[in-house]
């Protein structure tokens, strides 16, 4: 079946990706990645060794292409003090953008973490070495907006966005309004903490029609 040489690596490593995104590793056969990636699976074999080889290769490319870029702004060596405030509003439009879309929502890797191949030991520490990395791109921008604020108010409140960010991620699979009401909420709550308000409802929920 398919292009049995040939084929662009990158574009089946693309295409396997975005079905792992939308239906999980073990929700997947070998026959759908077969017609999605249009190559068949003599050459995924020979290639990745299995699938669970190709299911790594797709993690790696969702770090490099869709999780990295959207956080250097907050790993650069200078960061913007306006940086981690622009960072929640891109989730909060790019999760309207797709309500309703056909594209995969939400993580790869929460989407993971939450069937059985989350269980499995290095799959477990690609995630855990998500959160840290997303907890520090965070704990950058915070410190790059509230640079005069108490240590511990700042570790705080990288705890509570972080949280935010990875409740959004996982709503959003089911229901992009309640997804960006959360990331709304993260965003009142560090723009008070910058302008020296107390804590504000926020304003009007960011109501989008759930995906």
């Amino acid at each position: 079946m398919g292009r049995i040489a040939g084929y662009d690596r990158s574009e089946l490593i693309r295409s396997a990706r975005d079905l792992f995104w939308r239906r999980g590793f073990d929700a997947v056969s070998v026959a759908e990645v077969e017609e999605a990636t249009g190559v068949g699976r003599s050459s995924i074999y020979h290639a990745f060794g299995n699938m669970r080889g190709l299911f790594d290769a797709t993690v790696a490319d969702y770090l490099d292409e869709i999780v990295r870029p959207r956080l250097r702004p907050l790993t650069a060596d200078v960061v913007s003090p306006t940086a981690i405030l622009d960072h929640l509003d891109g989730l909060r439009i790019a999760i309207t953008a797709l309500a309703g879309d056909t594209s995969p929502h939400g993580c790869l890797l929460l989407t993971s973490a939450a069937t059985p191949i989350g269980d499995d030991a290095a799959v477990h520490q690609v995630i855990s070495d998500y959160h840290r990395e997303l907890s520090q791109a965070v704990a950058n921008g915070i410190r790059a907006l509230l640079p005069d604020t108490d240590d511990a108010v700042r570790r705080r409140l990288t705890i509570l966005t972080t949280g935010s960010t990875i409740a959004a991620l996982t709503l959003a699979r089911v229901d992009a309004g309640a997804a960006c009401d959360t990331l709304t909420a993260a965003i009142a709550t560090l723009e008070d903490a910058r302008d020296g308000r107390p804590a504000s409802a926020g304003g009007a929920p960011h109501r989008v029609h759930p995906m």
